[in-house]
């Protein structure tokens, strides 16, 4: 049955090329100091860094950098930005970048003004800012995240071993995201890769749930099969505008709220990822993928009719003379020769996770009550292993 539920998403897409062009439009709706969030420095290399300042000095902005935001932001930094965030006495907040980049804007934005420790509010007890939120908004360089169109920011505790993302209310949204497929061409290959993996996974961790007569596993079966079509062309050409265009388009239904709507949703597979991640600061798509495998298996049996529709749905599966089991597993068979064709990584043991250091990542996995089955230590140390 479906549940009720309340749907709101406020932020503005600019979609397509030249949509930067509608940046300064945006801009003169907020204060003049402009703290700009960015990562590593790729953005002064393809141009796009250029672009955006011109934009903001004609917009008559005073800027502030905050640069350097990792691939997995952690607290540290988090505070640094905080800091930042003050002394420029920021109006607003662009991140340009992927992302890592977009969620730590919008958890400085949260954190700058609250009067106690961010981690200890917002990641440890998951409340909502009552302090005043610093607008955000996003220009987009790699895809996966969905972070440019929802309230999502996830954080790395480095010295407790902990990545956890809390998913804010609407006020914390960005206000508006500019998406140009072009300016994901220069991204890496292994990255491209592990940002298809994470929108497959955003899509997954939904469908799996709740019941199998859904207007919202509609939306996502379509949604796969059209990452899975785009991510084979794009494997092979990631200069093909309609493919990377497509996969960007996806990226953002994927993780907007839409298709979570009436959905119990399952976040296992992340939590298990972002444990891996903690531990060893791997690509956070890549973590995702070496676990999901065993997760799936691991649950086939709770949730097997969905697991049928997936294979037949998704995937094509054929559905005569089998059993629902024998379907399911094919199905899922079906997906790892996709995972391992496009190149992700299949096993934790080629992120650098050894089997001593399992026990330490169970415990810093946080157990989701979503899914088919609610995993207890015991079974979350098994999907880890099984995964190795």
């Amino acid at each position: 049955m479906l549940g009720n539920f309340t749907y709101c998403n406020p932020t503005k897409l600019f979609f397509g090329k030249n949509a930067i062009d509608h940046l300064g439009g945006e801009l003169a709706k907020y204060g003049r100091n402009v703290l700009l969030v960015y990562g590593g420095g790729s953005v002064k290399k393809n141009g796009i860094y250029d672009a955006v300042i011109k934009i903001l000095e004609a917009a008559g902005k005073t800027v502030f950098e905050d640069g350097g935001v990792m691939p997995n932001p952690t607290l540290d930094k988090l505070y640094e930005g905080c800091e930042r965030a003050r002394a420029a006495k920021a109006d607003f907040i662009l991140a340009v970048g992927g992302g890592s980049v977009c969620d730590y804007a919008k958890a400085v934005s949260v954190s700058a003004h609250c009067k106690e420790d961010p981690w200890q509010k917002y990641y440890v007890r998951f409340e909502e800012p009552d302090c005043e939120i610093i607008p955000v908004g996003c220009v987009l360089t790699m895809v996966g995240t969905g972070s440019e169109m929802n309230g999502g920011a996830v954080i790395t505790n480095a010295k407790e071993k902990m990545k956890v993302g809390h998913v804010f209310g609407e006020k914390v949204f960005p206000k508006f995201a500019v998406l140009d497929p072009e300016y994901t061409f220069t991204l890496p290959r292994y990255q491209m890769i592990a940002g298809i993996y994470d929108i497959m996974s955003h899509i997954l961790e939904q469908y799996f749930s709740g019941s199998d007569d859904n207007t919202s596993d509609y939306i996502s079966e379509g949604l796969l099969r059209s990452l899975i079509h785009s991510a084979e062309v794009a494997a092979k050409d990631p200069y093909d505008y309609e493919a990377r265009s497509n996969i960007m388009w996806t990226a953002t239904w994927a993780l907007n709220t839409l298709v979570a709507m009436g959905k119990s949703t399952d976040w296992e597979v992340h939590m298990l990822g972002q444990a891996v991640g903690a531990h060893t600061d791997a690509t956070h798509g890549m973590t995702l993928a070496a676990v999901s495998m065993a997760y799936y298996r691991f649950i086939l049996d709770y949730g097997v009719s969905k697991f049928r529709r997936y294979a037949v749905n998704v995937w094509g599966v054929s559905p005569d003379g089998k059993s629902d089991q024998e379907i399911a597993k094919e199905g899922l068979s079906r997906m790892e020769n996709w995972m391992k064709e496009l190149g992700l990584t299949m096993r934790l043991g080629e992120l650098g996770v050894t089997a001593d250091m399992l026990p330490a990542v169970a415990q810093s996995t946080l157990v989701m009550q979503g899914g088919y089955k609610v995993l207890n230590r015991a079974d979350i140390l098994a999907v880890l292993k099984a995964s190795l």
